[in-house]
């Protein structure tokens, strides 16, 4: 790996953790405990669709790990750890096997994955079924949030390859 693309991933993670460590500060309009837009998936769709696959996944993982270093809550790292695990492999298994689906698409069914991930994982860590009554809910907030992060990775894609960093 060249020493640009290193700058490039390096400035990626960082800007998915700054991203995501706001987004731990702003309260959503709407009462669901836990929920957030996402909007650090914005970089890495884009890192997926930009640098590939592993450097995604790359990306997606130390996003979980530094944020949870960051804001010191170890408990949100299993729920988000898994909606990232599960949202960036479900987004690189789509980009690689639809290939008529838009950016718009693959967010749509990463979102669908990175809930089910979190519900999935309280499920376990609380040990109560009736938490799959959220799920309906976060799955409606990520219709709309899954929608505005691959319309944004389209627009930061394009940009990134109109000034020449695909890598």
């Amino acid at each position: 790996m060249n020493l640009r693309k290193q700058i490039f991933l390096g400035l990626m993670v960082a800007i998915a953790v700054a991203i995501g460590f706001i987004e731990t500060m702003v309260p959503l309009p709407v009462p669901l405990p836990g929920a957030r837009l996402g909007l650090s998936n914005v970089v890495i769709l884009t890192t997926i669709v930009i640098f590939g696959p592993k450097e995604g996944f790359t990306v997606a993982i130390l996003k979980s790990v530094l944020l949870m270093l960051v804001t010191g809550n170890v408990s949100s790292f299993f729920y988000s750890g898994t909606g990232a695990l599960l949202s960036s492999l479900t987004m690189i298994l789509s980009l690689r096997t639809i290939k008529s689906a838009s950016l718009i698409g693959i967010s749509f069914i990463g979102s669908f994955f990175h809930n089910l991930g979190q519900v999935a994982t309280a499920i376990v860590m609380v040990h109560n079924m009736g938490l799959l009554t959220y799920l309906p809910l976060l799955l409606i907030l990520g219709l709309f949030t899954g929608y505005f992060v691959g319309l944004t990775a389209i627009y930061a894609s394009r940009h990134l390859e109109t000034i020449g960093v695909r890598l």
